[in-house]
């Protein structure tokens, strides 16, 4: 049985967590955690709970944290997390290179999963993509939409620059030269490098993206959608299960699972 600590438990994704671990035999709801004032009612949970990670990690030895904050929360709670041993999935989105760089020191001291989306159907365009790119070669341009609720906070998504990222790297080019975020007023015709990526918020969209192939006289489109949060939920407790038994070194990934 896989101890699990649930960050951010009363949010959404870490409500979803705690119900499922809940009902999963081979997992244990170890200890949950939220920000200061938003603590009532964890102590219905039936588990170590509390707001600081020094206080409640050090009553859980070896249980696996799953996290999806905020950057800046997620690095604050690694830098306890790899005093007190815990191993840490991190499903948190809109980190910078220099928050990755730093997620990478911490794993050299405990084991790390990180995904910028723990969906399996996600984690399989990352390998159909990059082949489809080398098939179609390079007269087809290449183009992202994501689309997700009026409450995410970053755009574009981890998903959609992780998934545009692979189709890049499967040309030969490096996404931060060839990237569009958006575009606006007289931008001149798209060059034939160049990778748009568009993000759409609204409503209670959990998740939409689209990978578009342009090519002469036709074009491909790939769109994964994420009907629940329990298809992140269930992907975040397959990877801490799976994270147990890991030793420290790299920051591990989907990758790694299949």
């Amino acid at each position: 049985m896989t101890d699990i600590v649930i960050i951010g438990a009363k949010g959404r994704m870490g409500a979803s967590l705690v119900r499922l671990v809940q009902e999963n035999d081979d997992l244990k709801l170890a200890a949950v955690m939220e920000r200061s004032g938003c603590e009532k009612g964890l102590d219905t949970l039936g588990c170590v709970c509390g707001t600081s990670p020094e206080e409640v990690l050090v009553k859980v030895p070896g249980a696996v944290i799953i996290d999806f904050t905020a950057p800046a929360a997620t690095l604050k709670l690694l830098e306890t997390a790899s005093i007190t041993g815990n191993p840490v999935v991190i499903g948190t989105t809109g980190m910078t290179a220099e928050d990755l760089a730093k997620v990478g020191e911490y794993a050299k001291k405990i084991p790390i999963f990180l995904a910028p989306n723990m969906s399996v159907g996600v984690n399989v365009l990352l390998k159909i993509l990059p082949e489809l790119v080398r098939m179609l070669g390079p007269d087809y341009d290449l183009e992202m939409t994501e689309i997700h609720h009026n409450k995410k906070v970053d755009a574009p998504s981890g998903t959609a620059l992780k998934l545009a990222e692979c189709m890049a790297e499967a040309r030969g080019l490096v996404y931060d030269e060839v990237k569009k975020h958006g575009r606006d007023g007289i931008v001149g015709a798209r060059t034939k490098d160049e990778i748009g990526v568009m993000a759409v918020r609204g409503g209670d969209v959990v998740g939409d993206h689209t990978a578009y192939f342009f090519g002469p006289g036709e074009r491909i489109e790939v769109t994964h959608r994420a009907h629940s949060r329990d298809t992140f939920a269930q992907g975040a407790l397959r990877a801490a299960a799976w994270l147990a038994t890991q030793k420290p070194g790299k920051v591990y990934n989907m990758a790694d699972i299949f």
